[in-house]
């Protein structure tokens, strides 16, 4: 099967290109917006512009120049924007680091990077680099946001912006714009480090093509005159949000700044957005509040729901076959509207036109019944060696259970083993100091193979499976789980351990345990059993085997430590099925097998969104 996009209609360009258009073009009060002390507060097209070129040439003055690298370790923020721009402007390709990351990972970024440079948002992402940082030789100057993390930095901010503004001038301005502008459309904008399923982390090369071919593209699927106003949570550090923010960027879109997951509804309904880009939780979370809002109501309220839905979904099933609902439909529908799905409406702020949803699959019994309420979910695919939009559902083009048609210069092939194949423009440079890894990513003929498994139907792309073991959580969290595996088996209690976890709330871990090493202390705890059925259900056996695995779990960040963890009664085998003849884990084996024990840890338990 093949699937192809609108053939591209843009040459080759570059993310400088981008940015001097849009300041240009829009000129706007508003570019950025950001909440500070309660209060949100503007930023122009021409402040930005000015603290970009004063930020451009303060990093110059510390040496940095083209073909360098410099890290960004910040929650979303001017600032972050402002240092990725800066970085875009000087050549230097900048390397987004996710702030939840613990202290022991970031090393292996910086020292295989190369990274010269690092800026951090707060004291505490200041404190986490000092702890590290004679493990990095070659950084040589870390940069706080904030100002309060002066003692542990080599110098903040504003110091970087005053040094940049004392050197400016017009002449000065002229030559820094004329520098800017000798970058290549392949030259390398970023490096972005993604788990695999074994081993280090790989660095994707991106370049300033990969972006702009993206963004060109978008720009042709939503209509986006100037004066849309966007939503930035997801982290910066990940190509969704990164791809996302320099197209609204380029199509004049305000974008605002909220640096946490918990204070989105808020900013919803006080910046009252547009347009909002989100991984499937957000979707998750507020169908959940809905229902849980219609459930602990009145008879009557509850019957007003349910009398609400259906006559949405039956106006939604009619709008989907293409046809135009009844005038009594209609009628119904307009009544069902303003008694419950307005209410929804209100807490996205009023104004919403779209949600965008990608970074893991969305359940489409959610996506209809935001569709049903009026609220349009356009769901994509990609990844970040796409830059990363392969796919995506479009206004016009719209089927829910799809992840949409191939993008704008974007060649879709599925292979003989059902693996999704990509090919254009948005596919990265390679993975930096990995050759191997890249010839075996990106095939002779430019065909980047995905590790999905998925059907092209009618030109619309359908994600299947997964072929790669690495978990995506439902909050889009990349999570490898076999180094994890390999830490929770070094403890002598521990035979064998299987994370999963993919498109669930949380990572979920199976343990056989070492029924040697296990009987051994039951007995010496004086517990009686029959069988190892018996044995791993008992609490005491259950509390110590929980401390002894989660004493294993050291220097993970949040979203990747297991959320619950389930005792097994047999060994894993290559009789049952379970393991394959060279002893390795067949995942999706286990995770059919086991849907049971593993569906019980997910009852009643709390998402994770970070």
């Amino acid at each position: 099967m093949y699937a192809r996009g609108p053939e591209r209609q843009s040459k080759p360009g570059t993310l400088v290109q981008i940015f001097f258009d849009a300041v240009r073009k829009y000129d706007k009060p508003d570019a950025l917006k950001v909440r500070r002390d309660g209060q949100w507060h503007d930023i122009s097209h021409r402040a930005l512009a000015d603290q970009v070129r004063w930020a451009t040439l303060g990093m110059e003055a510390l040496g940095l120049a083209r073909g360098d690298r410099v890290a960004i370790l910040s929650e979303n923020r001017p600032e972050w924007a402002i240092a990725d721009w800066a970085c875009v402007m000087l050549g230097v390709a900048d390397v987004p680091i996710y702030p939840t990351l613990p202290a022991e990972q970031v090393p292996y970024l910086l020292n295989d990077s190369g990274a010269v440079a690092i800026f951090v948002s707060t004291a505490a992402q200041a404190a986490k680099i000092a702890s590290i940082r004679q493990q990095v030789t070659g950084l040589k100057h870390v940069i706080a946001f904030d100002a309060d993390a002066r003692s542990s930095v080599d110098l903040v901010f504003s110091d970087l912006i005053a040094t940049g503004r004392t050197a400016d001038s017009a002449e000065r301005g002229a030559s820094y714009e004329a520098a800017a502008q000798e970058a290549r459309p392949d030259d390398m904008a970023t490096i972005i480090y993604t788990s695999g399923t074994t081993g280090a982390p790989k660095g994707v090369m991106l370049t300033h093509d990969n972006f702009y071919s993206n963004v060109m593209a978008n720009c042709g699927i939503i209509e986006m005159p100037g004066d849309d106003v966007a939503l930035s949570f997801l982290p910066l550090s990940h190509i969704f949000e990164r791809t996302g923010d320099y197209w609204f960027f380029s199509t004049g879109t305000t974008i605002a700044y909220v640096d946490s997951f918990d204070l989105v509804p808020t900013a919803m309904t006080e910046v009252r957005p547009t347009i909002a880009m989100s991984v499937p939780r957000l979707y998750e979370k507020m169908y959940a509040r809905v229902l849980e809002n219609a459930l602990s109501g009145s008879a009557v309220k509850r019957r007003i729901f349910f009398w609400a839905r259906a006559v949405a979904e039956r106006f939604a099933d009619a709008k989907l076959a293409g046809l135009q609902p009844s005038g009594w439909l209609t009628l119904q529908y307009a009544i069902a509207q303003k008694l419950v799905f307005s209410k929804l409406k209100e807490r996205t702020g009023g104004r919403l036109r779209y949600f965008i949803s990608g970074g893991a699959p969305l359940a489409p019994e959610i996506n209809k019944f935001f569709y049903a309420a009026g609220l349009t979910i356009l769901e994509g695919y990609g990844l970040t060696e796409t830059s990363p939009t392969i796919s995506v559902n479009q206004p016009d083009k719209f089927r829910i259970g799809t992840v949409g048609p191939p993008g704008e210069g974007v060649e879709v092939q599925i292979a003989a083993d059902g693996e999704i194949l990509a090919r254009g423009p948005l596919i990265m440079k390679g993975y930096y100091n990995k050759p191997d890894a890249t010839r075996e990513a990106v095939d002779a003929e430019g065909w980047f193979h995905t590790g999905d498994i998925g059907v092209i139907e009618d030109g619309f792309l359908r994600i299947t499976d997964r072929k790669k073991d690495l978990i995506v959580t439902a909050n889009g969290k990349n999570i490898a789980p076999q180094p994890i595996e390999n830490m929770v088996k070094t403890n002598p209690f521990v035979a064998q351990a299987v994370m999963l976890g993919d498109r669930r709330k949380f990572p979920v871990l199976l343990v056989v345990p070492n029924f040697q090493q296990l009987e051994k202390w039951a007995k010496e705890k004086q517990l009686t059993w029959s069988d190892h059925g018996q044995l791993v259900a008992q609490p005491a056996v259950q509390t110590m085997m929980e401390q002894q695995v989660r004493s294993q779990l050291t220097g993970l960040a949040h979203f990747e430590t297991p959320g619950k963890i389930a005792l097994l009664e047999h060994d894993f085998t290559v009789e049952s099925g379970e393991l394959t003849p060279t002893l390795k884990v067949k995942r999706r084996v286990i995770d059919q097998r086991y849907k049971a024990v593993i569906d019980a840890l997910y009852v009643g338990a709390v998402s994770r969104d970070s």
